[in-house]
């Protein structure tokens, strides 16, 4: 064999070598390429075999039965009270005796009696809550005993009014024992709430000429009976329609039935397609 064929072998066997070689650095460079253009196991998403919660929110459970917001929730919506229009008061002569305020427009009012009894927690919240326009004729050692618990009635827009110091009968007293009654109840009310009463309801609505003295003598402009009665959530209508009509005065107590008698009140008023209204803005 010659020089010149063994050179050629020689080099054919060292150009598959270097080939072979080269294709082994390449191999693993263009996997290692395959690996960084693949997302890693933990960018893939995975479908859930459940669907995801949806994402709208779930309806609101209505509030339990006579709690605070069950009440609120239950106070029918009013359309806005008229301009109050102040009713003409007597400019001489005896302060007028009202079981209805002598008003044509479509209000009536709410008001509260004594104090003593019962006074239920949830009471100023409601008020102040459903935008309920009362007037409170308080009796003044009550109203002293409980004073903070009325003026939070009082911040939440209510006025408190005269109701006497014992709350007994004045029909048939002396004017003397009448005056000292409702004097002695506004002097004090005065003093714990900043404001002198200017309405008087006697106790059981049983008065005389010498009440309606007593009470002009002490302030007062008006002596207020009332049109209906509202106890344990039950409205007593004392005419025969049975119905609220404008300028009525709806009556009942700080007893435990409170906010049943304060929405059964504004039901009715509501269904009468009234509004209530606070009696200060109407007796002036």
């Amino acid at each position: 064999m010659s020089a010149t064929p063994t050179r050629r072998i020689i080099a054919a066997t060292t150009l598959l070598a270097l080939l072979a070689l080269s294709a082994c650095a390449a191999g693993p460079a263009f996997h290692a390429r395959q690996i960084a253009a693949q997302p890693s196991p933990s960018a893939v998403p995975i479908a859930s075999a459940t669907p995801s919660p949806s994402a709208s929110p779930s309806p609101t459970a209505p509030p339990a039965r006579e709690t605070l917001d069950w009440y609120v929730s239950q106070a029918p919506v009013f359309p806005a009270a008229p301009l109050p229009e102040p009713v003409p008061l007597p400019v001489t002569g005896a302060i007028p005796f009202w079981h209805r305020v002598p008003t044509d427009q479509k209000v009536a009012f709410i008001t509260i009696d004594d104090g003593g009894l019962a006074r239920p927690p949830a009471v100023p919240d409601f008020i102040a809550r459903a935008h309920i326009p009362v007037t409170m004729f308080l009796n003044s050692p009550a109203a002293e005993e409980h004073d903070v618990y009325f003026r939070q009635i009082q911040i939440a827009g209510g006025v408190v009014e005269n109701h006497t110091i014992r709350h007994n009968s004045l029909a048939g007293r002396s004017y003397d024992y009448q005056k000292q009654e409702i004097c002695g109840s506004a002097d004090k009310l005065q003093t714990l709430f900043g404001q002198r009463a200017t309405l008087f309801r006697p106790p059981f609505g049983e008065y005389d000429h010498t009440t309606l003295k007593a009470a002009q003598d002490c302030g007062a402009k008006a002596v207020l009976h009332w049109s209906e009665t509202v106890h344990e959530g039950k409205v007593r209508y004392q005419t025969p329609e049975k119905v609220v009509q404008p300028g009525d005065v709806l009556l009942m107590h700080f007893r435990p039935a409170l906010m049943d008698d304060l929405l059964a009140a504004l039901k009715a008023i509501h269904r009468a397609g009234l509004t209530p209204a606070l009696l200060e803005d109407y007796i002036r």
